[in-house]
């Protein structure tokens, strides 16, 4: 059982997970590692001057292990099923219960598809400003909610902003991760 089993570990899924993780929700991230990332070379990402999308995907795991997520590369997820107030999530290891799912699949939308979420004419995911869809607790993220506008640091802003409304429910309030000097380990 987790509190959030995020799907896809490029930059949304990523993001998603330090937020949740960092603050103490037990989070689990399902990578097959097929970002476009590795394709990519970053120039145009805040505090980053250049990094190969490879380095950086690399140096994002870590920090996303760090603050407390587990990240299960190479275990696919089959299937996700809303379930009892939560979902359950097959992978081809096992089944797993969460109280919360993020969808960061890319532009890969087959998942939210067959959960029949609601989609905009554009053919993509319709979600709220905090990204969830017409499903209570689902969240989609990045390239599945905008229309060939795929970036990073837009795509690694869905999912805080997915993570953010997700403490803010499991809290009872609106929650804001902003932390100070003292903060630091």
């Amino acid at each position: 059982m987790a509190d959030v089993i995020v799907v896809g570990g490029g930059p949304a899924g990523l993001s998603a997970a330090l937020f949740t993780g960092k603050n103490g929700l037990e989070t689990v991230v399902f990578d097959t590692d097929e970002t476009w990332m590795h394709k990519a070379h970053l120039f145009n990402y805040p505090g980053i001057r250049s990094i190969s999308g490879s380095e950086f995907m690399e140096l994002t795991r870590g920090q996303v292990r760090d603050r407390g997520a587990e990240i299960r590369e190479g275990e696919a997820v089959t299937d996700v099923e809303p379930r009892d107030g939560g979902f359950r999530v097959e992978t081809e290891d096992g089944e797993y219960d969460a109280d919360y799912v993020v969808l960061a699949t890319g532009a890969d939308r087959s998942m939210a598809e067959d959960l029949a979420v609601e989609f905009a004419d554009d053919g993509t995911v319709d979600v709220d400003l905090d990204t969830e869809t017409s499903i209570d607790n689902l969240y989609a993220t990045g390239a599945m909610v905008r229309d060939e506008e795929w970036q990073a640091v837009i795509a690694a802003g869905d999912g805080a902003s997915a993570a953010l409304d997700i403490l803010s429910k499991e809290k009872g309030e609106h929650f804001h991760d902003f932390d100070v000097p003292d903060d630091v380990p």
